[in-house]
């Protein structure tokens, strides 16, 4: 274990930066920040280097018990330190780097979601954690989506980014050209569709949330095969994306 005591020094500064998309991809690796989180990528031998408050170590003795087993580098921080990489108001002091898996370079799976510029980190991480909940394959992200690895966004998939196969794209429209040819349905979700639960497929589809301010985008539409919307028997217009999200995901999964 290597103890640290000045926010000045140079592996402080490198954590600190990952604060930022672009140092993240850079460095090739994101901060993990949750005890929960920290724990999964431990158990799957995915942590780089544990970071743990150094007047916390009796709390976390089993976390620094299983990065040393592993190889992990385990660093002993002080709380200003903690403070100072955290992007929580109340770090709960650990933390751990993990590496950015490589993407695969396509999904071919039975039922996947996509999202069209969801903008949200709350929304784009409660959707990756509904998709490995309910036993979805995968997701598609287009460019304008949130990035999968900014703390709120890990923060809201409650470590299913650890499990769900995610590919980011630039062009979402062919993505889903290339995914109808071979066979699937592109289902866009959208007002004044067709009733989605009459509707929905449920074997070899992709499921598309859109943006929540506009939805989903004229290219995408075009591509679909099927545009369908949840009932609205009320006076509400429309539902938060997660949670028409969640919804469809889980009929479809039915």
């Amino acid at each position: 274990m290597k103890e640290i005591t000045s926010v000045h020094n140079p592996q402080v500064q490198f954590l600190r930066d990952l604060q930022k998309a672009k140092n993240r991809r850079a460095a090739g690796v994101f901060l993990a920040e949750s005890v929960k989180m920290v724990r999964e990528a431990l158990s799957l031998s995915l942590c780089r280097t544990l970071v743990i408050d150094a007047k916390r170590t009796a709390d976390y003795a089993d976390l620094i018990d299983m990065a040393q087993a592993r190889g992990c580098e385990v660093l002993l921080v002080t709380a200003a330190i903690m403070q100072a990489i955290s992007e929580q108001k109340t770090p709960q002091g650990v933390c751990c780097t993990v590496a950015i898996a490589q993407q695969p370079e396509e999904l071919t799976a039975r039922l996947i979601v996509a999202m069209d510029g969801v903008q949200d980190p709350g929304n784009v991480g409660t959707i990756l954690r509904t998709v490995d909940a309910a036993g979805f394959d995968g997701a598609l992200l287009s460019g304008a989506c949130a990035d999968l690895y900014s703390a709120k966004t890990l923060r809201a998939t409650m470590g299913s980014v650890f499990r769900v196969p995610v590919r980011r794209v630039d062009d979402l429209p062919q993505e889903l050209e290339k995914l109808r040819a071979q066979g699937y349905a592109v289902v866009a979700t959208e007002l004044g569709g067709a009733d989605f639960y009459a509707n929905c497929p449920h074997e070899k589809a992709v499921l598309v949330i859109g943006s929540e301010g506009s939805g989903v985008s004229q290219a995408v539409r075009d591509v679909a095969t099927h545009h369908l919307a949840l009932p609205m028997r009320g006076g509400a217009e429309s539902l938060n994306a997660a949670v028409a999200a969640g919804i469809m995901i889980y009929e479809m999964a039915r």
